[in-house]
């Protein structure tokens, strides 16, 4: 269990940088999610089925991180810790929130993209609609900030306790943070002039992932902890 779980953190989140490269190289993201209706959409268009698939893959990616995830407290010996219950329970809804708004690219922006291009001029409003509904507000709002909140729970819980290194827990606050200063891209979308730092999506989300390999490999290598939370 605690290997299968170190490794599975490790797969879930090296798949989905490949795979979120690949999104980057050939559709611009994450920065293609702040143009116009009409770039995004003729954009999509131009992709193809191709880049049909690859959100596909990005989101199944991640979604895979929802099992190391559950497997957590077992694989570390602390199910009967509160603060790691609570932890899980968020990080699985957040990947469920974050699956759905990377899962819209595959069965609800194709057709608004098809639509528009052939000139219905009313799936520009529907696309912005759902952006904002399933992708600002689902995905990068609600689905980071409690992948956020359980990266931060379970650096806690590493501090208080020997049951990983502990190094593992400030790096997991650190990264944390610096994910989370990403929401003022966000909260933009809703709220205009709201404070932006640019350079906070890229920082962030990769010292997040990066820190959840780091974990991957800490509980693949833990044998045993002498004591409790």
């Amino acid at each position: 269990m605690r290997r299968t779980t170190g490794i599975l953190f490790v797969i879930s989140a090296a798949s989905f940088a490949v795979a979120a490269s690949v999104l980057s190289a050939t559709f611009d993201w994450p920065d293609i999610l702040r143009e116009p209706a009409d770039k995004v959409l003729r954009s999509y268009v131009d992709g193809g089925a191709g880049l049909t698939w690859t959100w596909f893959a990005t989101a199944w990616t991640y979604g895979l991180l929802a099992i190391p995830i559950l497997m957590l407290p077992q694989a570390i010996k602390r199910t009967d810790s509160t603060l790691l219950r609570v932890a899980t329970a968020l990080g699985a809804v957040s990947v469920l929130l974050s699956l759905i708004g990377f899962l819209r690219w595959v069965f609800v922006v194709p057709p608004l993209a098809h639509a528009y291009v052939d000139g219905d001029s009313a799936a520009a409003a529907a696309w912005t609609a759902q952006h904002q509904y399933g992708g600002a507000l689902l995905g990068e709002h609600l689905g980071q900030v409690l992948a956020i909140a359980w990266s931060i729970l379970v650096s806690l819980l590493v501090l208080r306790s020997a049951v990983l290194p502990r190094w593992i827990g400030w790096v997991g606050l650190v990264a944390s943070l610096l994910y989370l200063a990403n929401q003022g891209d966000v909260l933009a979308t809703a709220v205009p002039g709201f404070p932006v730092w640019d350079a906070a999506g890229l920082i962030g989300s990769t010292a997040w992932g990066l820190w959840t390999i780091l974990l991957g490999v800490g509980v693949y290598l833990q044998r045993s902890s002498s004591h409790v939370e």
